[in-house]
């Protein structure tokens, strides 16, 4: 405990910042709500609601748009929910309000067990956690670079401790939720999600005095000014959920929920090219930004594509680990969300291994440019989906094929993130023009959030696919993707310049 004469930056906790250890509690215990939760939510929808454990009985076609659209929206909400932390709250209140409203979600979820309606408090407790996630996952992760204002090696060293975190509270999330969910009763599951964003919290609390001055509200404007811009972004929030309410009931009075991710994704993309059109045609850059605007836009496509595959993980290939794998070990059956963990566990394993390569290819000059990294990681999401295709051709004849195929593409699904996702905002921060960083950050964050989207829908294409056949389709795209990412990488690279 620090000393009336210490600072929170002077009490350290293993070299770093004794906050360091706030945020990563807090972020690994958000992560193992969230991963928790994200393990059961397909296999709960399509569930039976005759079995002793019932579900929603839906098909794979509306279960995989809900799950695109509640992925694509708690990427989307993180939006707003850095700007209220930079205008209004604070990034060290923004993250405990999420907090609280994330294990609000999750318990509302659990609605069922004191009596609630199970539809109606699922996806209540979704909405909940969609907003709650949009304020805190931003907001923890600027905080953690707010305790190292000088920057440098340690900074980066305190981020790979930070993302440590993470991956530890995504591998406990499915093990520990669906040993519960799964085996006794899916609500059981949703609230151990609860209890776990409850525990982050209170250490949240607790160590907050640590945090030092990173997290609080910096004010730029008079206190009139500061209350008339509160008014403002209430009112202008109030307004905008109550005009997306109605809208969304009146689109799904006449439309599939399918129909209305489709159209959603497809809006997404004709906004994103026409911004980049005003971008290079009608705003005030020069050359040298207008390419590398040009790199952006190319990063954003190949970002969307990526994870419109490698979030099929907690949709598609969930239900696969379920429906078509032999899961028996002796007398006991593998929950089949326990395989969500294996993607956390290689990360775990391989980053200091990727972190450590590409470290000794940069001594030696030979390190990979940032738009082959992203050919890379397309062409090793591929391998993976390949792979898991040919495990799935085993399977068609009603047998249940064994979980190393998963395993397998796990394996190259890491490696792929890993060659793909650590670069990918950082590329963004050196590639954008002055003024602009932040709603590139935004554009980045959008692509994200259309690859979940789409994840989600091509999931729902199992309900008239064979899995082989849809994992063979995905397979091919996506390397498709990928080979045309490695040809033309020569000339991505030449238009970012001098940025590496």
């Amino acid at each position: 405990m620090p000393t009336s004469t210490e600072s929170p930056h002077t009490v350290k906790w293993f070299g770093h910042p004794r906050g360091l250890s706030t945020l990563f509690f807090t972020e690994l215990w958000e992560r193992f709500s969230y991963y928790g939760m994200r393990a059961l939510l397909v296999l709960f929808m399509t569930a039976a609601a005759t079995e002793g454990n019932p579900g929603l009985a839906l098909g794979e076609g509306e279960a995989g748009a809900i799950y695109g659209l509640y992925t694509f929206f708690v990427y989307v909400l993180a939006l707003p929910g850095g700007w209220i932390a930079d205008n209004i709250w604070g990034q060290r209140k923004a993250v405990f309000v999420g907090g609280c409203i994330i294990a609000l979600g999750h318990f509302t979820m659990a609605g069922p067990l004191v009596g609630l309606p199970d539809r109606p408090s699922f996806f209540l407790g979704l909405m909940f956690i969609v907003i709650g996630t949009g304020l805190l996952k931003p907001n923890v992760s600027t905080m953690v670079g707010d305790l190292y204002p000088e920057g440098g090696a340690t900074r980066d060293a305190g981020f790979s401790i930070f993302y440590t975190g993470i991956n530890l509270g995504a591998f406990a999330g499915p093990i520990l939720t669906g040993w519960l969910g799964e085996g006794y009763n899916w609500h059981y599951g949703f609230s151990l999600a609860g209890l776990g964003m409850i525990l982050g919290l209170i250490q949240y609390r607790l160590g907050t005095k640590y945090l030092g001055e990173a997290g609080l509200l910096k004010l730029n404007t008079s206190k009139d000014q500061q209350k008339k811009k509160v008014q403002t972004t209430y009112i202008v929030l109030t307004v905008s959920f109550v005009a997306a309410a109605v809208a969304g009931t009146l689109l799904l009075q006449s439309l599939s929920l399918e129909t209305l991710a489709t159209w959603l994704g497809y809006a997404v993309i004709v906004i994103a090219v026409l911004f980049f059109a005003y971008l290079l045609i009608l705003a005030n850059h020069t050359r040298l930004e207008k390419r590398r605007l040009v790199v952006i836009f190319w990063l954003f496509i190949l970002s969307a594509i990526f994870w419109s595959g490698f979030e099929q993980a907690g949709s598609s290939l969930n239900l696969f680990a379920r429906d078509s794998t032999n899961r028996m070990i002796g007398g006991w059956e593998l929950p089949a969300s326990w395989l969500q963990s294996v993607n956390s566990t290689f990360i775990i394993i391989l980053a200091p291994v990727f972190g450590s390569l590409w470290i000794t290819l940069a001594r030696l000059k030979r390190n990979p440019s940032i738009p082959l990294k992203f050919a890379l990681g397309l062409l090793g999401l591929a391998a993976g989906f390949f792979v898991i295709a040919w495990g799935a051709a085993n399977s068609e004849d009603g047998s249940l094929v064994s979980p190393a195929w998963l395993v397998v593409m796990y394996f190259l699904f890491t490696v792929g993130e890993l060659s793909l996702s650590p670069v990918g905002l950082s590329s963004i921060t050196k590639l954008a023009p002055t003024g602009r960083v932040g709603q590139m950050m935004g554009v980045w964050f959008i692509g994200t959030a259309l690859g979940n989207l789409f994840a989600g829908l091509v999931a729902g294409q199992l309900e008239t696919l064979a899995p082989s056949a849809l994992f063979g389709n995905v397979a091919v795209i996506i390397g498709v993707s990928g080979a045309i990412a490695l040809v033309a990488f020569p000339l991505i690279k030449r238009l970012m310049g001098k940025v590496e």
